[in-house]
């Protein structure tokens, strides 16, 4: 059953009600293109019909993610810019921001999130009572869209964020031409095993320097959190183990505590690479101290992360197409 008049159809397209007519009906020629027009018309009125239904309401998100404060920040910061891209919806955020959480308060607090949530915005470590919770939700017309670290065996609607495998391989390129004739041990730094994008990137990294750089030696370090004083004792502790220890691919956080670890230890690092352009990194690659960041825009995430949970319920359309992955940057202290 058609859901509109053809004289609101005609006067959507700018035809005449019997050029609808003879279209829908097939009751004479109509050109391809006024037949192209009278379907955009169409679609362009249920777009208007489903944010109707959502005119007044407001759709409450929650963001919970487990991360460091600095990155949480970024995060955020991009979200609340993207609010306005999205009106007349009237989107609002509650946020629930953790560094220290545990997989079984995250599923506490998604279920208790989704009597009055339109969506939820997730990072967290991979854990089954996260994957079994989504599926849960899903069926109480509640989404999840995981960012920057995947769930990928779960219902989420989507995965949004860089290709991490990729983005290893990137920094690896990087590492094995800054790095030239120098033959330090390199340190492949992750918050914790359980966050797959972190372990991605970490895995292509090391995958493509046994290609570029096979002589190197890779030490894996784990378990810090991308939290200041964990991530510096992991590191203190290798650099008691190992003296050829030089070189640092960070694929999370806690760039200032590797930076004080190698100082406290009268070390140098011969090249260091790390990941996202928050304030602290923008500092260290002003002083020198970072040689380059694997960035991609939050901003653009947070529009795709609207748009999805947006078009789940129906309130707008999908778009035709989606790139999978988020565009990636190399960001060095002279492209800030």
């Amino acid at each position: 059953m058609m859901k509109f008049s053809i004289k609101q159809i005609a006067a959507q397209a700018g035809v005449s009600k019997a050029t609808v007519d003879r279209a829908l009906h097939k009751r004479g020629a109509v050109h391809a293109q006024t037949e192209r027009r009278i379907s955009q018309a169409i679609r362009d009125l249920e777009q208007q019909q489903r944010m109707n239904l959502a005119s007044g309401r407001t759709l409450t998100v929650d963001v919970i993610m487990h991360t460091p404060a600095r990155f949480s920040q970024l995060v955020t910061d991009a979200l609340l810019a993207e609010l306005s891209s999205f009106a007349p919806f009237r989107l609002t955020l509650r946020l629930h921001l953790f560094e220290e959480i545990s997989a079984q308060k995250i599923r506490q607090l998604m279920l208790r999130c989704a009597s009055d949530s339109y969506g939820i915005i997730l990072k967290a470590e991979s854990n089954r009572d996260l994957t079994g919770v989504i599926e849960d939700l899903l069926k109480q017309r509640v989404p999840v869209v995981t960012l920057v670290t995947d769930l990928p065996d779960s219902q989420r609607i989507r995965y949004v964020g860089m290709d991490n495998s990729s983005a290893g391989k990137t920094a690896a390129w990087l590492m094995s031409r800054l790095l030239a004739q120098h033959q330090p041990d390199v340190a492949v730094v992750t918050g914790s095993a359980h966050f797959l994008g972190e372990e991605e990137r970490a895995a292509g990294f090391c995958a493509a320097m046994s290609t570029m750089a096979p002589g190197l030696k890779i030490r894996r370090i784990s378990e810090g959190y991308g939290i200041d004083s964990p991530t510096y004792s992991a590191l203190s502790r290798q650099l008691e183990q190992h003296s050829s220890l030089g070189a640092v691919y960070c694929a999370g956080g806690g760039n200032t505590a590797i930076l004080r670890a190698f100082t406290d230890a009268g070390r140098t690092i011969e090249v260091f690479i790390g990941h996202d352009l928050d304030s602290e990194n923008r500092q260290l690659l002003s002083d020198g101290k970072l040689d380059a960041i694997i960035h991609h825009e939050l901003q653009q995430d947070a529009r795709r992360i609207f748009h999805s949970i947006l078009a789940f319920h129906g309130f707008i359309s999908p778009p035709a197409e989606q790139a999978q992955f988020s565009k990636v940057s190399v960001i060095t202290p002279y492209n800030m």
